[in-house]
């Protein structure tokens, strides 16, 4: 399932620290019409004592204005985004054991899920509109993406063998298992950011290559690549946003608007529950093996393309620009992504689900709240400090310093 947004201060890339290494010459006192330094003594006089020198401030090296230039202040309003979107995920997991005792309960997992994903992928896909292919940008890539993939890769698996009562689950790198699948495709999609930035057209084009593998079934699991492709436009779409874009869903106009588009999405959701295959919106399967005629993949894809964008739109311009108690939190959705899945897949084994009153209104309730406290908490900085090793590792041993700079 499986990021990070008002327009991000000028980044390092554009940053140019100051020299700092040519001295400055001490300007020699011109002289006056008697041939008099001017400012000097008459002769015979004693010289006036000079006032001590002020030591000149320590210089910042290079190195360290430019860290700084490359860490701008974090937006408010894209933290926000990113909490309330990662508190969504974590309340669709706790309703997913109770779909099918409740149709109000499907329609309102139908609704998330048609949204809360996208505007994810939308954000990760516009705070990577700077990838270049760097080796700063690389590394970021592997520290920050892979290797968290590789860890919860193998920690989901080793955990499911219990919770699934599978015991003999191979850990396999290129089949993602639960969450880890955001991770794949997030490491795909940021490689592939300088084609989609030199293609004249890319949303038009990445939206053609998700109804292309709507088509075909012969897509292996690889990396969940169907998944990789069907979402792509979301990522690319990020990638041709501009801050003007994210002003404009923050106009009061469209918060007004809002409020009927989601009441009649949550309406749609509940008329068409008993029918309707919520497994398109996972974007995991091509038509067919969803038990569809292929003509429907691409028509499906387009439009739930076009349903999830606005329902995004909605959704942003309901996202606080202002600092919140929730803000600093939108700094550690990664950690609340991977972690809440234990706590989702655990409550199942646990049997949580099977007192009868939870399948009524309010185990809905119970579930709606529990999920929200603890994603909030896995999003706390104590959680971040302890677990940093694993989410965000820093991995200096693995890499060679920068060129000029000793190791």
């Amino acid at each position: 399932m499986r990021a990070s947004p008002t327009a991000p201060a000028a980044s390092a890339d554009t940053a140019s620290p100051a020299d700092g290494s040519a001295a400055t010459a001490e300007r020699r006192p011109a002289a006056g019409p008697t041939g008099e330094r001017r400012g000097s003594e008459p002769a015979g006089t004693a010289p006036a004592p000079r006032a001590p020198r002020t030591p000149p401030a320590p210089r910042t090296s290079q190195t360290a204005q430019a860290s700084q230039a490359a860490s701008p202040a974090r937006d408010a309003f894209f933290d926000n985004a990113k909490y309330l979107a990662i508190v969504l995920v974590a309340m669709g997991h706790a309703w997913e054991p109770m779909r099918d005792g409740s149709r109000v309960v499907t329609a309102l997992y139908t609704l998330v899920y048609a949204f809360h994903m996208p505007a994810f992928i939308v954000i990760s896909g516009y705070f990577s509109r700077n990838f270049d292919a760097s080796p700063a940008r690389v590394k970021r890539l592997v520290t920050g993406v892979v290797v968290p993939y590789v860890v919860f890769e193998v920690a989901y698996t080793f955990y499911t063998r219990w919770t699934d009562h599978v015991p003999d689950r191979p850990i396999s790198l290129l089949s993602p298992l639960y969450l880890t699948w955001f991770l794949a495709a997030l490491f795909v999609w940021r490689l592939t950011t300088p084609i989609w930035r030199m293609v004249r057209r890319p949303l038009p084009v990445a939206l053609a290559v998700a109804m292309l593998a709507s088509l075909s079934p012969s897509i292996g699991h690889d990396l969940d690549l169907q998944r990789v492709l069907q979402f792509l436009p979301y990522f690319v779409l990020g990638l041709c946003l501009k801050p003007a874009h994210f002003r404009l869903v923050r106009r009061r106009a469209l918060r007004v608007l809002a409020v009927p588009v989601f009441a009649g999405a949550f309406a749609v959701a509940y008329w068409s529950a008993p029918w309707v295959d919520y497994a398109w919106l996972f974007h995991k399967e091509s038509a067919q093996g969803l038990g569809a005629p292929a003509w429907q993949g691409p028509v499906v894809t387009v439009a739930l393309f076009a349903c999830s964008v606005l329902l995004v739109a909605c959704f942003l311009s309901w996202v606080p620009g202002r600092r919140t108690w929730f803000t600093a939190l939108g700094a550690g959705t990664l950690y609340g992504y991977l972690l809440h899945g234990f706590v989702a897949q655990g409550a199942k084994s646990w049997g949580w689900y099977d007192p009868a009153w939870m399948r009524g209104a309010a185990g809905t309730i119970v579930a709606t709240v529990v999920a929200g406290a603890v994603v909030t908490l896995l999003c706390t900085s104590p959680v971040r400090r302890a677990l940093r090793f694993a989410v965000e590792p820093e991995l200096r041993w693995a890499f060679r310093p920068p060129a000029g700079r000793p190791a």
